[in-house]
């Protein structure tokens, strides 16, 4: 007897399954960020209001689970991107909207234990982030703002400085000098000579 059954198409989750999934991500950036990376991941599904299960149906590590943060802030910085503001002005952006992000990779990235398959996809992150800087980084070429020889690598090693110079407890106008400090003090190095 043959199995004439088509394969099913990709469907997008089901919106309470996709709610708990992202229930789980930020409780995990909640739980890695006040208790360390080591957190029981018990605790972050219990903070999620999910049992251990569900956790693991949608992670199959802790691993995977702050992949997916970083993936999520990734996603959400290339949203604001506009490639036609001055490139100080749009660093300065992402890094006043992934504060907490940096801080939180900051405090775990000691800890990852990737194997093979999270550490490919940790560096698919860092090639998406600099497709999605890559057309900033071409205006601000175009404009003068930036090396003709400077990279998208180049933009988010900037903004990864950037980002550790600001520390949750700064006031605003703290995180403001410093980042204008800060990429003062790095786009020197990449402006045209």
């Amino acid at each position: 007897m043959t199995d004439n059954a088509e394969p099913r198409p990709n469907r997008a989750p089901r919106r309470d399954a996709q709610l708990r999934r992202d229930a789980l991500i930020d409780a995990a950036a909640t739980c890695f960020a006040g208790q360390g990376y080591g957190v029981p991941l018990e605790t972050v599904a219990a903070a999620a209001g999910v049992g251990r299960a569900t956790l693991y149906r949608n992670f199959d590590d802790r691993e995977a689970l702050a992949l997916a943060i970083f993936s999520r802030e990734v996603d959400r910085l290339a949203a604001m991107l506009d490639p036609d503001a001055p490139i100080m002005d749009t660093i300065a952006t992402m890094v006043r909207a992934g504060t907490g992000a940096f801080s939180l990779f900051a405090r775990i990235s000691a800890e990852l234990h990737l194997d093979d398959a999270n550490r490919a996809a940790f560096q698919a992150l860092g090639v998406r982030m600099e497709a999605i800087l890559a057309p900033a980084l071409h205006a601000a070429q175009r404009r003068g703002e930036v090396r003709a020889d400077a990279t998208p690598r180049d933009l988010v090693i900037a903004l990864r400085m950037a980002g550790s110079l600001v520390l949750p407890v700064m006031s605003d106008d703290e995180v403001g000098v410093q980042i204008e400090t800060g990429l003062r003090l790095l786009f020197t190095g990449l402006r045209p000579r």
